[in-house]
């Protein structure tokens, strides 16, 4: 347990208070036991609650792809589907945390990914569980995409106490799940955005903890080959895989399978035999008998 650097100025300010109205107690009524022990108690009492209220606590953190851990320390006041209008644009569940002045106020990542959208929004300082709180009061709007493309949105939200909120994130920043992405002082409000087929493990009026309870269950590819068997091949089509075959002779028969595109056959056609034309009869020659010395003579 350590104290969170964001209150390290609230602190000296709490102890600079204590000391200059009990100075004051002790110049002004030295003989007044009963106001002196009044003042002692309220001093002790401010000065625990708002340490408490800046501690941090040690988390030791295993981060799962499809859980969505809790952002804050808290009660779970708004369990409900809504319209998301500002990034996602579609039906969203939304579970909202309310933040208390005893709770811890250090806000953490449900998912481990890459934030797609950053956005301040200075506002009004309505009451965290008015419902309008989440669109007309100041806040930041957080989304984070997963390795497997499923976006949660997020916003930190000010109460009416709560009058400053700190982030330590920005656009294109790479996060892991249960690191901390801010911090808002004296009462607040978080709420997330999840897709609708997400599995809900909490219930309204619930007190969750943050980086500790896992709020839902994300879809995920990996659920649908869970039951895939532990010896079962699954063949590379990048490499060809041998098998070694016993043929009823008992030799080894090798075959291997290669990745080849598989063509459409051609269609044959079944032509009709051409028939041989008849040989043809060789024409003699017709022969000269004239004997050669006739042809001198004339």
């Amino acid at each position: 347990m350590t104290i969170h650097k964001e209150g390290y100025t609230s602190l000296a300010i709490c102890i600079l208070f204590i000391f200059v109205i009990n100075a004051l107690v002790h110049f002004y009524y030295p003989d007044a036991q009963v106001l002196r022990w009044v003042i002692y108690i309220f001093s002790f009492l401010l000065f625990f609650i708002v340490l408490q209220f800046f501690r941090s606590p040690y988390l030791q953190i295993n981060a799962e792809e499809t859980q969505v851990l809790c952002p804050a320390d808290g009660k779970v006041v708004v369990i409900e589907e809504t319209e998301e209008t500002e990034f996602l644009k579609d039906r969203r569940i939304q579970i909202s945390v309310f933040m208390s002045p005893v709770n811890v106020h250090i806000n953490r990542n449900p998912i481990s990914g890459v934030i797609k959208y950053f956005k301040y929004h200075p506002g009004k300082y309505l009451v965290a569980w008015h419902p309008k709180s989440s669109t007309e009061n100041e806040r930041t709007t957080v989304v984070t995409e997963n390795s497997e493309g499923t976006a949660v949105l997020f916003r930190q939200i000010a109460g009416a106490l709560a009058r400053r909120i700190v982030w330590y994130v920005n656009e294109g920043d790479k996060v892991e799940q249960g690191q901390q992405f801010g911090f808002i002082k004296f009462g607040s409000r978080v709420d997330i955005f999840l897709p609708l087929n997400s599995s809900i493990n909490v219930e309204l009026g619930q007190k969750v903890k943050g980086g500790r309870t896992v709020l839902a269950e994300l879809p995920s590819v990996g659920t649908y080959v869970e039951d895939i068997p532990e010896d079962m091949e699954i063949a590379d089509p990048l490499h060809p895989v041998e098998k070694v075959l016993s043929d009823e002779h008992g030799e080894p028969t090798m075959i291997i399978e290669h990745d080849v595109e598989k063509q459409p056959a051609k269609k044959t056609v079944n032509k009709a035999p051409r028939k041989k034309a008849p040989a043809k009869k060789p024409v003699a020659k017709a022969k000269n008998n004239k004997p050669e010395g006739d042809d001198k003579n004339n």
